[in-house]
């Protein structure tokens, strides 16, 4: 049966061996060459890959059909990180990147994301295109039968001029005299020989864990989410740490614990970021904004209101951030799901810079983060999220997303102030309290978001969340 192949919020993904094979890893590569040919007559492009099984393989797969269409290849010599593969293609300025990684997807997956010559994720037109000559080349039954051109390989180390660059965002000196003690888990991602390497470089003590290749990422999704990271929670107990820091698959996404071993969220997290950067970096009264997904905390409002900053509001996908960070246009760009990136670098997720920023702010207040959350709370108010995920029956698929597709004037006796469909349904209630449901772009589940100013209520809307959606 032929695969449809389709990109999602990032990239296409699916089970090697179901629809991830070589076959449809090549009719894609085809169709990225074909589409940055229309751009270029004369590209040149970088092919990246994760830690995941035969990455390495199938890497090699997309370079071979692309130099049979004459583009120039360089070819990754290891599993790198998503944000480095982007900075790369900006700061050679080569014509974009195809990365083999389904990022934070359990291991069974692997995935194809093509970035553009801005080193974003490409935008839902340019995938799009690509698309549709994949469907077009399994109507003719294409098959790879051109010879690739192995003069037009050519093996590239991308670490050292990522790593040198972070240098330029991250005050490693502040880091090192606070003498924090430091763990860092890169679940066995491509996070490993990056974050680890950078603090080794700047004489930051620390402790790793799980930097070993392992396809199975140790029976776990290589998800920096809290119920992945008991082993580094056990660590930081024993050795009395005073910070957690952990990466996904591709290093794109962030995980953090707090002396204690307590997790903090991403919301919170890159809310405080936001607050931390404007005034380290001095950035207030500059008509610089903030931009957050629709499904991110409202938490970063409040902040960017403290600060003057302009709030934008973009669809799920880190693709939508990227376009006003290459503008230049805000402080930060954040998603709930731990994706970030900031001003002056790359317009790409970049979960081992979140790491180092959060790890400066530490350094530089000399508070823990909960401390630091406690203080936000105090100036502009406290605010409490969660997300659900809630898997799809088969049998319900249809039947939620035509409730998502409808209006909704109250949701279980709570009337509904204001509906926002950037991306799925948000419900705003008069108190400001929120609810999100919306279709996951890379697995099979309802993702459902709620929001309060009491911690009460969030699980109240939680729980009208699960039966909103399981119910008929």
């Amino acid at each position: 049966m032929t695969a449809t192949i389709k990109f999602g919020t990032s990239g296409w993904r699916a089970i090697i061996a179901d629809e991830f094979t070589f076959a449809n890893v090549r009719i894609t590569a085809e169709a990225i060459g074909r589409y940055v040919k229309t751009q270029n007559p004369s590209p040149t492009i970088l092919v990246g890959y994760d830690t995941r099984f035969a990455s390495e393989d199938f890497g090699r797969a997309v370079a071979d059909v692309l130099t049979s269409q004459s583009i120039k290849v360089k070819l990754c010599s290891r599993a790198v990180p998503t944000p480095g593969v982007a900075f790369t293609v900006t700061n050679e300025k080569l014509d974009g990147a195809v990365n083999i990684t389904a990022s934070h997807n359990p291991g069974e997956y692997s995935g194809i994301k093509f970035s553009g010559s801005d080193g974003a994720p490409a935008l839902p037109d340019v995938t799009g295109a690509i698309e549709s000559e994949i469907a077009r080349l399994q109507k003719s039954d294409w098959q790879f039968t051109a010879a690739p051109n192995e003069q037009l390989i050519t093996p590239v180390d991308i670490g050292p001029a990522y790593l040198s660059n972070l240098a330029t965002k991250v005050d490693f000196a502040k880091i090192r005299d606070a003498k924090l003690g430091i763990a860092y888990d890169a679940l066995h991602g491509s996070g490993a020989g990056y974050l680890d390497r950078v603090l080794a470089d700047n004489q930051i003590p620390f402790t790793s864990l799980h930097v070993d290749r392992d396809v199975y990422f140790g029976g776990h999704h290589p998800e920096p989410a809290e119920e992945q990271m008991s082993s580094l929670k056990a660590l930081m107990l024993k050795n009395s740490l005073h910070l957690g820091l952990a990466t996904d698959g591709d290093a794109d996404r962030f995980g953090v614990m707090d002396q204690g071993g307590d997790f903090i969220a991403p919301n919170e997290l890159i809310a405080m970021l936001v607050d931390y950067l404007v005034v380290s970096r001095n950035l207030a009264g500059k008509g610089l904004g903030v931009a957050r997904s629709v499904a991110t905390t409202h938490l970063i409002d409040r902040v960017a209101k403290l600060h003057g900053l302009e709030l934008l509001e973009t669809p799920v996908g880190f693709k939508f951030i990227g376009e006003y960070i290459k503008e230049g246009r805000i402080v930060l760009g954040g998603e709930e799901s731990a994706g970030l990136s900031i001003r002056g670098h790359v317009p790409e997720k970049d979960g081992i810079l979140a790491c180092l920023l959060i790890a400066e702010m530490i350094a530089s207040r000399r508070k823990s983060l909960k401390e630091q959350l406690k203080e936000l709370f105090s100036r502009v108010g406290a605010v409490y999220n969660k997300r659900l995920n809630i898997r799809l029956d088969p049998t319900i698929t249809s039947r939620v997303k035509a409730k998502i597709a409808s209006s909704v004037r109250e949701f279980h006796g709570r009337p509904v102030a204001r509906e926002n469909r950037l991306d799925g349904l948000k419900l705003i209630f008069e108190d400001e309290s929120w609810v999100l449901m919306r279709p996951s772009g890379t697995e099979p589940v309802v993702r459902f978001y709620a929001e309060s100013t009491s911690a009460a209520d969030l699980e109240t809307l939680l729980e009208y969340g699960r039966q909103w959606i399981t119910e008929p």
